[in-house]
Order: C-alpha cells, then structure tokens, then sequence
C-alpha cells in the first residue's frame, strides 16, 4: 500500500508543476493549484435514473450520549449509478473491470475539456460529434494519451431539478422513453476506441450516452476498451481546455458495476 500511495504521488508531481524538494531525500510536495470540486453532494435532491433506488439517509444517532458526549452516526442506502458516480467497465462489458479491479492510475489524468454546450443549448438531444472532437485538437493539440476526457455540456446548471437535467421529472420505467439530454455519438465514442488512447469519458449529465439512446452504445464501445464513464459531473466550466489534473476516486465496492465518486482537479496557479 505504502509503494501504491508514493506511486500516486510522483505520478502526480511528475504531471503538474511543483516546487522541487528540498533535498535530494526529501518527499515531493503534493503538486500545487487550486482545488475545484467536480462531484456533487449526495442527498435527498440527488438525481438518479428513473429506475434506480434514490438516495437514502437513515439517521442512527445525532445527540448527547448518557455518557456527556456527542455522537452521531447514519446508515445510508442508494443505487451504484446515481449522483456523480463512476462507471465500471463491467456495467456494459462482461467479464471486465469491476470497480475494485481499476488500477490506482486510471483514476487519474491530465484532463482534456471539450466544451460543447452552445450546440447543447439549442438541441437537448445534441450527440458530440467526431468534429466536436477534431475541432478541439485544431485549437488545443492531440487529446493527450492517458487522457481523462471531458465533455462540457452545461448540463450541471439545471442541477438539482430533474425535469430540466433529465427532460422529465417523472420515475419509473415509463419515465426513461421521456429523457432528453446530451451525450456522446456512437461514431464519436468508436473514434476515440480506434485512434486515441484516454483513460476516462466524463460528462456533466446523467450518461455518456445520450437520454434517448436504447442501444447504449457508446458505453458498450468505450467500455469494451477499459475505458472509465464518470457520469453527473459538474463545474466543468472551472476547467481551462488543457493542463488541469482530476483524480476521480470511487467507492472500493467489491464486483461493483459503478460506485459513488469524489471527482476533484488540480487547476494549476497562473504562472506556475
């Protein structure tokens, strides 16, 4: 464990700029910049598919103890693919990585910030294109290797109203032919399989495909690479194109399909 964490660290100080250490057997300094939180919190407005069991909070205990100390304490219950959440490869890809099977490394990365949410203002069924993407090379360079890709939709705003975010408010598998929201085109996500090598595809709505698809087949094409979803992002809009970090840290849930995410990136200080 003690190797894994020394790992994480230089992997990251190697990738932001740094101060030096002070001596050549000194620790490396966590990289330096500002911290933007990319999750939201998990609570009775957090938006979860139709079908999915909503969050729960049973409170256990919140008060003075007969001992004259204050204790509190809370079980909790909700679905794998709700709230800023990250997808497992094994959620459409049999046989691949379950949660607790993803490498430390692949939950980390420079991020690549494509944002789209012009052409998702005026179209709530709008799919990121391969242009969308070329276009972004054009004026930032190659989506680097190792790459966790994000796309900016605007989407995080309408958070935490269900029936602006998703398209409908209603629950239930009647609800899920009334979604409507942006996601990636399946030419796009079979693009990104072929040509560039990425780590994660992360969105600010509730699914990297988008809210009419059937198929699901960009999850089913990314995911087949090893390829990690991280679903309901928000304040992507924080991010320059390039040159920020994001750890996206999940739950460790043995054989799961998804898990709960605390996304957070590193945007380095002007100058530094």
């Amino acid at each position: 464990m003690r190797t894994s964490l020394i790992a994480v660290v230089a992997l990251l100080t190697a990738a932001c700029t740094a101060s030096p250490p002070s001596s050549p057997g000194s620790r490396a300094p966590f990289p330096s910049g500002t911290l933007v939180d990319l999750s939201h919190s998990y609570d009775d407005r957090t938006i979860f598919w139709p079908t999915a069991e909503p969050f729960r909070l049973e409170k256990v205990a919140d008060g003075m103890t007969d001992k004259g100390y204050y204790y509190a304490a809370n079980n909790l219950a909700l679905a794998e693919h709700g709230g800023t959440h990250l997808d497992a490869p094994l959620h459409f890809a049999q046989g691949h990585w379950s949660v607790d099977e993803i490498p430390l490394d692949r939950l980390m990365g420079e991020a690549a910030v494509v944002d789209v949410s012009a052409a998702c203002d005026a179209q709530p069924d709008y799919q990121v294109t391969v242009e969308d993407l070329q276009r972004w090379e054009q004026m930032n360079g190659r989506i680097p290797d190792g790459a966790m890709l994000l796309l900016r939709t605007g989407y995080s705003r309408r958070w935490p109203d269900a029936a602006r975010y998703l398209g409908t408010a209603e629950r239930g598998p009647d609800a899920v032919a009334k979604l409507h929201f942006p996601g990636l085109h399946p030419d796009a996500a079979r693009w990104i399989a072929s040509s560039r090598s990425i780590k994660a595809l992360g969105i600010d709505t509730a699914s990297i495909d988008y809210g009419q698809s059937t198929l699901f087949e960009a999850h089913r094409i990314l995911y087949e690479r090893n390829i990690l979803g991280l679903e309901n992002l928000t304040d992507l809009d924080r991010l320059p194109a390039r040159g920020t970090w994001v750890l996206a840290l999940p739950m460790k849930i043995g054989g799961g399909s998804g898990a709960p995410v605390r996304a957070v990136a590193i945007v380095p200080f002007a100058g530094s």
